[in-house]
């Protein structure tokens, strides 16, 4: 069985507990229940707790949650908060006992790595701590592979996130030795030794209309586009729902790939085209591709970053190896042509775009007025030599019918 489920807590041996997606639901109306019939402080009067006794607990957070007792100890309890996990001590002032909700099993479910042994048998502080800042309340996929021996045993999985299997990514930071050999072999993705390439963005048939984005112009001709996920995909192509499905995908990989960035290695191969992740001047990390070195002291390399289009030059310090799982997606952008206009041969505009000296700076940037922030439409006509297309604004109107108007641009048939 497969699901996806959110890792709730890490325990102090390593245990993983995770609550299913399809549990939220039940969980958030189990919850609001125990609001209505908990409310103020816990139980003032002395009582004799016992281990293993049903309570529930007032949290830091001042919400009620269900709990056992795991240990006694004094005027303080400690206990395991049954829907999540976690263990706590807390004083006896904030906890209730109760035969309520107890006939409902717990909604977390604690987990183990299937076949994964952890150095020196057991899971060390280090590499628990590891896990509980790479995966708390992160949403991941869930392969089961053995179910426990009893009840209140520990569920066997492959635990993956971001497409990577959590037992190889633990392994390759020797925290443990995954035993099953089909598995540790995908620690192979981050040693770069291949050539990898992007794949290609599928683009919509020639004559139908589509709606995109505008990510990078190079000129007011020359720009970048994106399939547009963000509206309604019913009434769009296959093409366009399986564009929207692979960036949504794509924006969960990269996620966490921006979580692990620095177990990755820094790049020594500046081969041209090689895929990279470079960090952007955000301080994320995105999918790129070396371009050229600019500079030798210290060095310097341009590279593109492939799902917008945009370039930086950056040193060998923002730039790592990618894992090979981020390669199965296509390039989000697209570089096209746009069609119907050419530079107006009477501009006077002296300041010109260095690299593109047949348009002005003001037709660079009235273009990126018409384009940015918009909701826009587009339609092929070729794609080769180069991919053309006629791209509309908001209003339905081609959008460079306002460099016409303003004499910066003119027709061209």
């Amino acid at each position: 069985k497969v699901f996806q489920a959110v890792v709730s807590c890490i325990g102090g041996d390593g245990t993983i507990y995770i609550i299913p997606k399809s549990f939220e639901t039940a969980l958030n109306k189990l919850m609001a229940e125990i609001q209505n019939t908990f409310k103020g402080l816990g139980l003032l009067i002395p009582y004799c707790w016992k281990k293993g006794e049903a309570c529930v607990v007032r949290g830091s957070d001042t919400v009620w949650y269900r709990a056992k007792i795991v240990e006694v100890s004094g005027s303080t309890l400690q206990v395991q908060y049954i829907d999540h996990g976690y263990i706590e001590s807390i004083p006896q002032c904030h906890l209730y006992p109760t035969t309520f909700y107890t006939g409902i099993p717990p909604f977390c479910i604690p987990c183990q790595l299937y076949k994964t042994l952890p150095i020196g048998n057991f899971w060390q502080q280090e590499a628990v701590e590891y896990l509980q800042e790479l995966l708390k309340n992160e949403e991941v996929e869930i392969h089961v592979k053995e179910l426990p021996d009893n009840p209140w045993g520990k569920l066997s999985i492959s635990l993956y996130f971001g497409g990577m299997s959590l037992s190889s990514f633990m392994a390759y930071q020797r925290y443990c030795v995954a035993e099953d050999c089909q598995d540790i072999q995908k620690v192979g993705v981050f040693e770069g030794d291949l050539s990898p390439s992007y794949l290609l963005q599928p683009l919509p048939v020639p004559g139908e209309t589509f709606p995109v984005t505008v990510t990078h112009l190079v000129s007011p001709k020359e720009v970048y586009i994106c399939l547009d996920s963000s509206e309604n995909l019913t009434e769009h192509s296959a093409t366009e729902r399986s564009a929207s499905c692979d960036s949504e995908s794509l924006r969960k990989a990269l996620k966490w790939c921006n979580k692990i960035v620095k177990t990755l290695p820094h790049l020594t191969n500046f081969k041209k085209e090689l895929p990279c992740l470079a960090e952007y001047v955000d301080g994320l990390w995105y999918r790129a591709k070396l371009l050229s070195i600019t500079q030798l002291v210290p060095v310097q390399i341009l590279v593109q970053f492939v799902d917008y289009g945009t370039y930086l030059v950056a040193p060998t310090s923002r730039l790592r190896h990618i894992p090979c799982h981020l390669l199965k997606y296509p390039v989000q952008a697209v570089r096209v042509l746009l069609a119907g206009f050419r530079p107006a041969s009477d501009d006077k505009n002296v300041e010109r775009i260095p690299y593109s000296p047949e348009w002005s700076l003001k037709a660079l940037w009235t273009m990126v007025d018409c384009v940015e922030g918009k909701r826009l439409s587009a339609s092929i006509l070729t794609v080769s030599p180069e991919v053309t297309i006629s791209l509309y604004g908001d209003d339905k109107n081609l959008v460079h019918l306002k460099l016409i108007e303003m004499g910066l641009a003119e027709l061209d048939q």
